[in-house]
């Protein structure tokens, strides 16, 4: 049995109003709130790869080289992507690329060695990439280079499936322009040559800006940037505020079918998700209003049997409903690598699916997410459905919701679990005991952070508590915000300059796949590995799914992770509840996460307040020190 497609399609939005596009106007869209944009460069580390940074802000100035999930469409759309559909050698090792002679915001045209430059920069740089994975592209090639100004080839080191491949491997690849390979010193040559690759880097990495750095001081540079102001996608970046207001600007070079509407895209923070509710119900009409936000999910009118098409609108009168699902999965992570006694607890299957056991997510997808959620029950997203979620995944998985399974894990494993915390009484790594590193004595007490501002979290975060408390796990709870979080809970080692000390962290997400082999969230080393899991039975079970169609390599893979629940899984809620102006059209829903703003536009009967650049909107207004996801 192999497969076609990653997903079926996903709903689309609603139909659209009638009246033709209107050229011009503005857009403000109230984000999600705790996570400013902190990176420009797309060459992003793990610690900053959320959804805010690539989804909702790289990925409109500087395009990957293939596009996905336009139209809603879960596969690769060729018209809005720079590379044309790859070509492989008869015997399946080598693959040719030739790029679209489009042109970059500053005249240059697309090449091979922009495609180059970033598979160099890989090559030499690719423990600083969120989405490398050790072994894997670019280290799975034996040559690569330039066939000719345009094109480019890569071999392989053996035959890999070639819908992984694309995308998961050519996926990761972002063009970048001639005018980023310089040093301080001048021009470079990264694309050509490997030695050049660190300089260059470390000079990019200093116009970026401390991406750990929550002020936004250095970001109101990037507009202006000689680097960051050369781009490849619909949109520039025409200002970043102090109070983190990001507005886009049309890019006028831009090559592709899609040129924006709009005038200005604007992004603006908040701070709780009650302030976003307060902005939609003044309506989207005048000076300070915004014109696409999302529904918190506490102001839902009613629950929704249908997660796709959404329940009654309490701001219908201004605003159509319009939810977003992701091909995802969303879990907490446990760090592995702490080097402290919660690591060693971390390390025990038997605790992970005691904790797992304790997460009730039917409930949490009735009472917190009011239907707009799945229970996942696995590392392959449940939605939409697929051939690719296993029979007993469909089946409801290994780990359902059971708190008498649970406390059984533990007791049987040498925890007392009459008082809570659980107390360990039979260390050791035998049979029946608690496992290495857990001396007698240890109480089965965890630090949880979670991202501020969120009250559906919060209300999962408490119901978590209280059900794994019933079973002697003390779950210690700390709400951050969002940015900060990710910041410090990121992946570790142990050493002087990096204490790894944090242990659960959820920052109310996960990942989205293109493919969802898993090797970039639980192989060993791999940049979305968060927790640093290892296990060689699973990179083993991964290595299979790489190379072949047959769902069964997928099946035996995805039984083996939910058996071992490396993370916490945690419902797979609805990406956004969009709430779009009812003036708005064009307004489609990309099924892995994009958001696609050049194809918004005004409707040709919409009043002037609609169309018009509010001048009158400040920083002030929009709600200073808050971000978005």
């Amino acid at each position: 049995m192999t497969l076609t497609t990653t997903a079926p399609r996903p709903n689309a939005a609603e139909p659209e109003p009638a009246g033709k596009p209107r050229q011009g106007g503005v857009v403000t869209w109230a984000c999600a709130p705790g996570f400013p944009p902190a990176v420009i460069f797309p060459f992003t580390p793990a610690e900053r790869m959320g959804t805010r940074n690539i989804l909702e802000f790289q990925a409109l100035m500087f395009r990957t080289l293939y596009y996905f999930g336009a139209n809603g469409s879960p596969d690769v759309d060729y018209d809005t992507s720079i590379g044309t559909p790859p070509v492989w050698s008869e015997d399946g090792l080598t693959v040719t690329i030739t790029v679209k002679p489009w042109k970059w915001s500053n005249g240059e045209i697309l090449c091979a060695d922009n495609v180059l430059f970033w598979v160099n920069l890989m090559k030499v740089k690719g423990d600083r990439y969120g989405e490398y994975v050790p072994g894997l592209f670019p280290d799975n090639l034996t040559s690569y280079g330039k066939v000719s100004e345009d094109t480019v080839y890569f071999t392989f080191d053996k035959q890999y499936s070639q819908r992984w491949v694309l995308f998961n491997q050519l996926s990761t690849i972002t063009p970048l322009p001639k005018a980023w390979d310089r040093t301080e010193a001048g021009p470079a040559n990264a694309s050509g040559d490997l030695a050049d690759v660190e300089a260059v880097y470390a000079y990019l990495m200093k116009e970026q800006g401390d991406h750990v750095e929550e002020g936004n001081d250095h970001r109101t540079k990037w507009a202006d940037s000689p680097i960051w102001s050369v781009v490849s996608g619909p949109w520039r970046l025409k200002s970043y505020t102090l109070d983190g207001v990001v507005t886009f600007v049309p890019n006028q070079h831009y090559s592709g079918p899609n040129k924006p509407y709009l005038d200005e895209f604007r992004q603006i923070p908040i701070n709780h998700e009650d302030e976003q509710y307060e902005l939609l119900k003044a309506g989207p009409h005048g000076a300070g209003r915004v014109q696409v936000g999302y529904l918190p999910l506490g102001f839902a009118s009613g629950s929704t049997a249908d997660p796709t098409a959404g329940s009654q609108n309490p701001l219908s009168a201004d605003y159509t409903l319009v939810p977003q699902m992701a091909y995802c999965i969303r879990y907490m992570s446990m760090n592995f690598n702490n080097p402290t006694v919660a690591g060693a607890i971390f390390r025990q299957t038997y605790f992970r699916q005691a904790l797992q056991s304790a997460m009730d997510q039917d409930s949490a997808v009735r009472d917190i997410y009011q239907g707009y959620a799945f229970a996942q029950t696995g590392p392959v997203p449940m939605y939409p459905p697929s051939d690719l979620v296993s029979p007993r995944q469909r089946a409801g998985g290994p780990l359902p919701f059971d708190l008498g399974r649970a406390r059984r894990l533990l007791e049987e494993n040498g925890w007392d679990t009459s008082t809570t915390p659980a107390v360990c009484v039979n260390p050791g790594t035998g049979p029946g005991q608690a496992g290495e590193g857990i001396p007698a004595g240890t109480e089965l007490d965890i630090l949880l952070r979670y991202a501020e501002g969120r009250p559906a979290l919060t209300q999962l975060v408490a119901k978590l508590v209280d059900d794994a408390g019933s079973v002697g796990i003390r779950l210690r709870t700390e709400e951050v915000y969002g940015s900060i979080l990710v910041a410090e809970d990121a992946p570790c080692v142990p050493g002087p300059n990096s204490p790894c000390l944090w242990e659960m962290t959820c920052w109310n997400g996960g990942w989205a796949f293109h493919h969802p082999s898993g090797e970039i969230v639980f192989s060993t080393n791999a940049g979305g590995n968060f927790g640093h899991y290892t296990d060689p039975r699973a990179d083993e079970l991964i290595a299979r799914t790489l190379v072949t169609d047959d769902v069964e390599a997928m099946y035996e893979y995805q039984d083996y992770i939910a058996e071992q629940a490396p993370v916490l899984l945690v419902p797979n809620f609805a990406l956004r509840l969009f709430e779009v102006a009812n003036t708005l059209g064009g307004f489609t829903l990309n099924p892995f996460g994009m958001i696609e703003p050049e194809y918004w536009y005004y409707r040709d009967d919409t009043t002037a307040d609609d169309t018009t650049a509010d001048d009158t909107t400040t920083e002030g207004e929009t709600h200073s020190e808050g971000v978005s996801t």
